[in-house]
C-alpha cells in the first residue's frame, strides 16, 4: 500500500526552525507576538492582536472570571494554571485543550507575520499557563500558511486586517450569516479587526475571515489614511542688491516676461 508523503513545510521563521531542531526551551519574542517552546515544541503563544486564553475561556461561559483569577493566584507562580483549572473541576480537560489550541494557533498566526524587526530568544523562560498540549513547530507553520492562503482566496487586500473599518453604502442584497452579522455590527469606522475580536471575545483569525468576506461582498472597506500634506515649494525671495535701480529694473523685467 502506497502512503502519501507529507507536504514539505515552508519555513516561516528560520530562527524558530533552528530552535525546534535544537529542542530548545524558552520564549521566541517577535514583533507581533511571542511563541513559548518546550524541548523544541510550541506550548503556548500570545499576541496583542488576538484575545488570550483567559478571554476565550471566560467570554464563552466555560469559566467565570473569578475562577480564572483564583487559578492564576493559586497556580501562576508554579506555572500550572492549566492543570489547576482541570484538577479543581472548573474546566473539563477537553475544553481546556480545545481553547488552548485555538489561542495558540490564533496568536501564532500573528506572531509569525512577515516583519523586518529582529526576533530574540530567551532561553529557559516558561509561560504561567503550564503544560497543556504541545504542538510541533511544523504543524504551527503549516497551519499559519494555510490561514494566509485562505485569506488570500477570500479577498486579496490585506489592509482590512489592520486598518480601521467602515461600512459602505452598498445595500445588503442577501442575509448575512449570524457570525458575520455580529462582526458587521461592530464595524464603526474606528475599530480594527483586533478590536472587534477583543470586543467579541473570539478568535481574531475568524474575525479576519468574516471581514474579508464582508469586504468581498462590498459591505465594508478599510478607512484609508489621508495622504500627507504636500510640502510647499521653495519661496522665491527678492534678490538683494546694494543698487536700488538695478533691483527695480530686474523686477520690471520679470514682470514683463510673465505677461
Amino acid at each position: 500500500m502506497r502512503t502519501t508523503a507529507p507536504a514539505p513545510v515552508t519555513t516561516l521563521s528560520p530562527m524558530l526552525q533552528r530552535l525546534a531542531d535544537e529542542h530548545a526551551t524558552g520564549a521566541l519574542i517577535r514583533d507581533r507576538g511571542t511563541l513559548y517552546l518546550d524541548k523544541g515544541q510550541v506550548v503556548h503563544a500570545e499576541s496583542p492582536a488576538t484575545p488570550g486564553i483567559d478571554v476565550l475561556l471566560t467570554t464563552g461561559g466555560t469559566l467565570h472570571r473569578d475562577g480564572w483569577w483564583e487559578a492564576v493566584a493559586r497556580a501562576g507562580a508554579g506555572q500550572r494554571v492549566g492543570r489547576y483549572l482541570v484538577d479543581s473541576g472548573r474546566v473539563p480537560g477537553g475544553a481546556l485543550e480545545l481553547c488552548h489550541l485555538g489561542a495558540l494557533y490564533d496568536a501564532a498566526f500573528f506572531a509569525l507575520a512577515p516583519t523586518r524587526a529582529p526576533a530574540r530568544f530567551r532561553y529557559g523562560v516558561s509561560h504561567w499557563i503550564g503544560p497543556v498540549r504541545p504542538v510541533p513547530v511544523d504543524a504551527v507553520q503549516r497551519e499559519t500558511l494555510r490561514r494566509r492562503e485562505l485569506l488570500e482566496r477570500i479577498w486579496p487586500d490585506a489592509v482590512t486586517d489592520s486598518a480601521p473599518l467602515a461600512r459602505t453604502d452598498r445595500p445588503v442584497d442577501a442575509p448575512v450569516p449570524p457570525g458575520r452579522r455580529r462582526v458587521l455590527d461592530l464595524v464603526d469606522g474606528m475599530r480594527t479587526a483586533s478590536g472587534i475580536a477583543q470586543e467579541l471575545g473570539t478568535s481574531a483569525f475568524h474575525v479576519l475571515v468574516g471581514l474579508r468576506r464582508l469586504a468581498a461582498a462590498g459591505l465594508v472597506e478599510a478607512v484609508r489614511e489621508p495622504p500627507p500634506p504636500v510640502a510647499p515649494g521653495p519661496i522665491a525671495l527678492p534678490e538683494v542688491t546694494t543698487d536700488p535701480d538695478v533691483a527695480l529694473l530686474r523686477r520690471l523685467r520679470d514682470a514683463l516676461e510673465a505677461l
